[in-house]
């Protein structure tokens, strides 16, 4: 992997509490990829998580409201393909034995040396790369989940960013069914003053279904909307 190129496909999430190392890892990590996001705790980073669907999670252990395993515990419930990355002082190494069956990529101990730091990274984007994964509809159609894109056959399917965005939200938990909120929060998580409506989202995924095959996106009347994968 070439390091002067930005990583434009891949997006990371930093959660630490400690500000100047937040603020340090955020201007790090931008040096090599386009979309970073951070949060200042646990409970903030299993938000930012559900919003933002990061592929790659960079966490400290101890944090306020929701400590760093705890948050990735309820990740691990309902998904297993996010890459963990835990960043631990050496007092906590009890800790991290607790964290084995937690899938993790690996950890980091403090204070965090940059060029490990990227070699793990990078060594974690080509493992996503090779990993390929695809969801399969029905009549050919399939999502590329690195990618974020959707293919009809070998065609491309163009779409619009916010497009991309509704239906990587919902390729993320596949015959989960998400609400309108969930939907819009995701979706305008940028545009924190604006206002939510659901009209605003039955009317976008209107537009959108109109350019997709029939029944990929599935309306459960009365809960939400999901996409459902082939058995």
């Amino acid at each position: 992997m070439n390091s002067s190129e930005i990583i434009n496909d891949v997006s990371i999430l930093i959660v630490e509490d400690e500000t100047e190392l937040r603020e340090y890892l955020k201007e790090y990590l931008e040096i090599f990829f386009k979309k970073v996001y951070v949060a200042k705790c646990g409970e903030d980073g299993y938000k930012q998580y559900l919003y933002k669907k990061p592929d790659i999670i960079l966490s400290d252990i101890n944090m306020p409201n929701l400590d760093g395993l705890s948050m990735i515990k309820r990740i691990r419930k309902d998904d297993n393909q996010t890459q963990i990355i835990i960043m631990s002082a050496y007092s906590e190494r009890e800790k991290l034995l607790q964290a084995i069956e937690l899938e993790l990529v690996t950890y980091l101990m403090k204070p965090i040396n940059s060029q490990k730091l990227k070699d793990v990274l990078f060594d974690t984007v080509e493992k996503l790369k090779k990993s390929n994964k695809i969801l399969y509809f029905e009549n050919d159609l399939h999502w590329d989940i690195f990618a974020s894109s959707l293919y009809k056959g070998s065609k491309n399917i163009a779409l619009k960013e916010k497009e991309t965005m509704l239906l990587k939200l919902l390729c993320s938990q596949p015959n989960h069914i998400f609400t309108t909120k969930e939907i819009f929060k995701y979706i305008y998580c940028e545009q924190k003053n604006k206002e939510f409506s659901e009209y605003s989202i039955t009317s976008f995924i209107k537009r959108l279904r109109a350019k997709l095959p029939d029944d990929l996106i599935h309306n459960e009347y009365g809960s939400g909307y999901k996409v459902a994968v082939k058995e």
